[in-house]
């Protein structure tokens, strides 16, 4: 039985003839004790504090009977380990992996391929939400600096909490919306119309993070911890 908070994902799995469903790993409707194993691949990363990374981690761990076993990736913060670069670092824009990485998302590749044209954008994304909310505050006491660093992809991280973007593929607007336009390099004055970009918080995991957050519950216990290939991953047992 599979589960996601993309209830277009979930109407894919039942096209497939699988059993999914839509909710939050937050809080999953599922009996307690009732699952055999348990896979979190590529999710609890996307949590924003300390506290719910680990209040997922203890749904996860609910959810399995005693003895049952649970497998756990991450996105690492180290790409390069072991004098070994990541999959992710490796592969460069236009690879012949490119369209199989948009279709599958494995766990240390987000659906995107960010090109210096971006930056610009991105950058005014994060400028006007500062704007926002500065405006909404009314002259009150100075607001922070919130903002997080926008990553740029097949690069190495340089720091755990950040957004990644992600370009939407195969949009097609309609014939009276606007059309951001880009000159396509080497003069060409041929314009290419600019696919929407969304941005998604990350949280990446340094060496040992996910051992010890999962070390802090006591109802279970780490049987590996291990790289793969840009991600940590942990394998728990339910006591």
């Amino acid at each position: 039985v599979g589960c996601d908070r993309s209830k277009n994902l979930v109407d894919i799995c039942g096209e497939k003839h699988f059993q999914a469903f839509v909710c939050d790993a937050l809080s999953v409707p599922i009996r307690s004790g009732s699952c055999d194993a348990c896979i979190s691949i590529a999710v609890i990363h996307h949590f924003s504090t300390a506290e719910r990374r680990l209040a997922t981690i203890r749904e996860l761990a609910r959810l399995l009977r005693p003895g049952g076993t649970a497998l756990i990736y991450v996105w690492a913060m180290e790409q390069e380990y072991k004098n070994q670069k990541s999959k992710y670092l490796k592969e460069k824009n236009g690879s012949k992996n490119k369209e199989k990485e948009m279709n599958t998302g494995t766990a240390q590749s987000p659906l995107n391929d960010q090109g210096p044209d971006n930056c610009s954008q991105d950058s005014a994304w994060s400028n006007q939400l500062l704007n926002d909310f500065k405006d909404e505050s009314c002259g009150a006491m100075p607001v922070a600096d919130f903002r997080l660093p926008v990553h740029t992809n097949r690069t190495s991280f340089h720091s755990q909490d950040l957004l990644v973007p992600w370009h939407l593929k195969g949009h097609r607007k309609k014939k009276k919306e606007s059309i951001d336009t880009v000159v396509v390099p080497g003069g060409s004055k041929e314009l290419q119309e600019l696919s929407p970009v969304f941005h998604r918080y990350y949280h990446v995991f340094s060496e040992g993070e996910l051992e010890a957050v999962c070390r802090s519950l006591d109802c279970v216990k780490v049987q590996k911890s291990y790289y793969d290939q840009g991600n940590w991953c942990v394998i728990l047992e339910k006591l």
